[in-house]
């Protein structure tokens, strides 16, 4: 495996692809690694990993470089997206986050159920696949990382191919403090990702494609095993005719063409109200004009992901759109393109039904906010969406009904960075969700644990069932428990085995 620097075309360092045999014996590695793991108490986990933390920041500087060589993206955009956010999302997991994983004590009625005691325990699936995309290699594996090691699993991690090295990168830090088996990472393509996924693990975490995503839930549900997929969006910003216009360019751009445009939740897609667009379109456009490829908009980072944006862009201008500005390379090296405006009159478009994946923001212009909210909604994907108004509420009271995941006002994508707050969606989307305590939801399993004081002989449901078990039922049905008290003690009732 060999990749290229998408902004200089240079060819990166061979990295070794794992054979389907050194995938297996990554797993039985990790589930070697992970008993002892799990058993060792919350605090020692912690404890760990906040040795980890501190490895991640004080090797961040080279983490940056790796991400350059990689993915070609602006120094700053890596620090602020890569390193800062995971800084917190390691504080959050290791303070408040491992409070979710305490037992928890279950009232149960004592009438019901006399001298009985329970508890729900959060245990550990085990051994855990995470296959992880190329657009965020550092962020998202440690949205699964650090609240799996956590919880007490053990990980088996396939990065992409086009990031190989941002992965062996995360996985040495990991492994340098923890020791060898906990966290495993193999290399490769679709071929080691399939072996993962058809390997004996506990659970997969999957980020991708909703092609790939579709194969692999089919994979898993073969062999019963739990997944969690998140497979992107085409995610829509509503512009209602109140809103401060200078803020929603300004944030609605960055939302468009952070990071090249190569994230799920990006800007793709606009509605602007009639009465406001040619104002905010000029705003629009100049923030995009002034936006410099390789200072503020990085590389696509694959040769496909360019000639998406290209085919999408020459289906909308041979169907009428008006590019705005940008629509093509710039000049010198590199898979670059210019951040692009287009404005359209219909959604049938690539553009507005599929996943661009780059730094271009189709504009459609619409008379009524009702009719942006409809439009918006009119998507197979439903990860995120963004109202801009100068009445928040109104915003929030207009994108109750859409089918998202995540619901900004006057701002877009950023909660993602936020770990305290669930990152998912509905639709292909994938229903997946990792940060907050919710993503506990699949990376652990609940346990039931009932202790059980009572002396006495038999409880009320045991045999035989007789006539004053259906007259106790009811009573208990009817919420007549003075009645069902007089009943206990009525001498010869129930006989000694019902006390």
């Amino acid at each position: 495996m060999r990749t290229v620097n998408p902004a200089t075309g240079e060819p990166g360092p061979e990295l070794a692809a794992s054979t389907p045999q050194q995938v297996s014996e990554a797993i039985a590695r990790a589930r070697s690694a992970q008993g002892a793991w799990a058993a060792r108490p919350i605090a020692e986990r912690i404890a760990l990993l906040k040795k980890v933390r501190q490895a991640f920041l004080e090797q961040a500087e080279a983490l940056v470089e790796v991400l350059g060589e990689e993915t070609g993206r602006p120094a700053g955009e890596s620090w602020l997206s890569e390193v800062v956010p995971n800084g917190d999302l390691f504080d959050w997991w290791l303070s408040a986050g491992a409070r979710h994983l305490r037992r928890e004590r279950v009232s149960l009625n004592p009438i019901n159920f006399p001298k009985k005691v329970a508890f729900i325990e959060h245990l550990p699936r085990g051994v855990v696949t995470l296959i992880t995309p190329w657009n965020l290699p550092v962020a998202i594996p440690l949205r699964t990382l650090v609240p799996a090691l956590l919880a007490g699993n053990a990980v088996v991690f396939k990065p992409s191919e086009h990031a190989p090295r941002c992965g062996a990168f995360l996985a040495r830090l990991f492994t340098e403090v923890l020791g060898e088996g906990l966290v495993e990472c193999v290399q490769g393509e679709g071929d080691t990702g399939a072996a993962l996924v058809e390997g004996e693990v506990d659970l997969v975490v999957f980020t991708g494609s909703v092609k790939t995503g579709k194969v692999v839930s089919a994979a898993c549900a073969t062999r019963l095993v739990p997944c969690s997929l998140e497979l992107g969006g085409n995610d829509a910003a509503i512009v209602l005719a109140d809103a401060q216009l200078e803020r929603a360019a300004e944030g609605i751009a960055w939302g468009a063409c952070f990071n090249a445009g190569q994230n799920c939740a990006a800007v793709e897609r606009v509605y602007v109200e009639r009465a406001i667009a040619e104002d905010f379109l000029a705003k629009l456009q100049a923030v995009f004009e002034r936006l410099r490829p390789r200072d503020d908009v990085g590389p696509l980072t694959t040769d496909f992901q360019l000639e998406t944006v290209e085919r999408h862009l020459g289906e909308a201008r041979e169907k009428g759109a008006i590019v705005r500005c940008g629509g093509a390379r710039p000049e010198g090296p590199g898979r670059y393109h210019l951040p692009t405006l287009v404005v359209v009159e219909s959604d049938d478009l690539s553009l507005m039904r599929e996943e661009t994946f780059g730094p271009v923001l189709a504009v459609r212009i619409v008379d009524t906010a009702e009719e942006a909210v409809r439009l918006a909604d009119d998507s197979p994907y439903g990860l995120t969406a963004s109202i801009w108004t100068a009445d928040v509420y109104r915003g929030w009271a207009l994108g109750k009904d859409l089918q998202v995941g995540v619901l900004t006002v006057n701002n877009h994508s950023f909660t993602g960075g936020v770990p305290s707050l669930p990152w998912s969606g509905p639709k292909e989307t994938g229903g997946g969700i990792t940060n907050s305590h919710l993503a506990l939801e699949k990376l652990t399993r609940p346990r039931t644990v009932l202790l059980d004081r009572s002396k006495a002989a038999r409880e009320l449901w045991w045999y035989p069932y007789n006539d004053t078990l259906v007259e106790i039922a009811v009573a208990l049905r009817d919420g007549a428990l003075g009645k069902l008290g007089s009943m206990l003690k009525l001498p010869g009732l129930l006989g000694k085995r019902f006390r």
